[in-house]
């Protein structure tokens, strides 16, 4: 199969779809792979390194689509993109479909294959191509939130951990998966008094056995998140259903019961955020206020650390992208469950729930398409 690599076009997105040592698995492997000129060198990695891997150098994303059987980016394609992707090609990256309406309908019309990491699941049915990321986006939140809450920053002017005879900051995290457990863990260690709320009694079971002591899980309610909310300097949205919207936590009104200058991240933004007021910003422009709560929705957090992110990314996807290559995409979803849970849509027909049911659009088992 030919494969393309693409350069990464959406505003501030530094990573690039696969390593030069990815790249030389994936020709090992019996692939040609294609990398479009300059797409690792934000990441670390120049043209020369893809070459040495055995991948062709290209210089325009044109051909690459033009080639390509299968193409792999990060992010989602973009509106430009779009009368790039040939009908039945394999798209390969993060769609979140659900969270966008208008890149749902716009890849409707490619009529081609998207196949979403996003929705992949191991046989345990965890998201092991959602989970590098969501560790980096998980600890990364707390970086940012401790710069925001610096008053410079527009924050409370608070130290996250505090000092001798000072207390440190609460943090409150919605969601006890992989984004909210790194989150609090990185908090926990600055020394902040952590609240992790999850609606798993034995996800919180386990929280309680593994997380330090100066974290606090509990079950997550309205009610316990309009407790906790006033005490918090630092709030976390940390919510995830696979392939569908982020459910709305706290709304407008909630804002008011908050301290002025407490900062609120909101991780899940990327399938639509779960506080009412969040609108995805960038890195070059991270921040808002309303109502004097400081807002960090930045949609691509990872790519703001992309030698990191993209070593991570490319250990996770390289066994499917082989698997995909080697076999395509029918014969991958029949014999590889995860992979089939991936298959977000064939040409005009969808083919995951959660992004049928987000629009009301037509749904149409995977099973129908096999």
């Amino acid at each position: 199969m030919i494969v393309g690599i693409l350069k990464e076009i959406k505003a501030e997105e530094n990573r690039v779809a696969m390593t030069p040592s990815g790249v030389e698995v994936m020709i090992a492997s019996g692939h040609q792979l294609l990398v479009e000129k300059s797409a690792g060198v934000g990441s670390g990695f120049s043209d020369t390194l893809y070459l040495k891997a055995g991948a062709e150098i290209v210089e325009t994303p044109s051909e690459i689509f033009q080639r390509a059987d299968m193409v792999m980016h990060v992010k989602e394609p973009q509106p430009s993109e779009y009368p790039l992707i040939r009908k039945d090609q394999i798209v390969f990256t993060y769609m979140h479909f659900a969270a966008d309406e208008s890149l749902t309908r716009g890849f409707m019309k490619t009529g081609a294959v998207a196949i979403a990491y996003e929705t992949i699941e191991d046989p345990s049915g965890g998201l092991p191509l959602l989970t590098p990321m969501s560790e980096v986006a998980g600890r990364m939140s707390i970086q940012e939130a401790a710069k925001y809450l610096e008053r410079a920053q527009g924050g409370r002017g608070i130290l996250m951990g505090g000092v001798t005879g000072v207390a440190p900051a609460t943090v409150v995290v919605i969601g006890g998966g992989i984004v909210g457990t790194n989150a609090a863990q990185m908090a926990c260690g600055l020394g902040a008094k952590v609240y992790l709320l999850d609606m798993n009694l034995n996800r919180l079971r386990y929280l309680s056995e593994v997380m330090p002591k100066n974290c606090f899980p509990m079950m997550s309610s309205p009610a316990t998140v309009r407790e906790l909310i006033p005490q918090a300097d630092v709030v976390v949205g940390a919510v995830l259903i696979p392939g569908a919207k982020a459910p709305k936590l706290i709304t407008k009104e909630m804002l008011s019961s908050m301290k002025p200058g407490s900062v609120i991240v909101d991780v899940a933004i990327d399938q639509g955020g779960c506080f009412e007021t969040s609108k995805p910003t960038t890195h070059g422009d991270p921040i808002y206020s309303v109502s004097g709560i400081v807002h960090y929705c930045v949609a691509n957090m990872p790519g703001a650390v992309p030698i990191t992110s993209t070593i991570a990314l490319t250990n996770a996807t390289l066994p499917y992208a082989v698997e995909i290559a080697n076999k395509g995409w029918k014969k991958a979803c029949l014999e590889n469950p995860g992979i089939k849970l991936g298959l977000n849509m064939v040409g005009e027909t969808i083919t995951y729930k959660g992004v049928a049911d987000a629009f009301d659009l037509p749904y149409t088992p995977v099973s129908q398409m096999l």
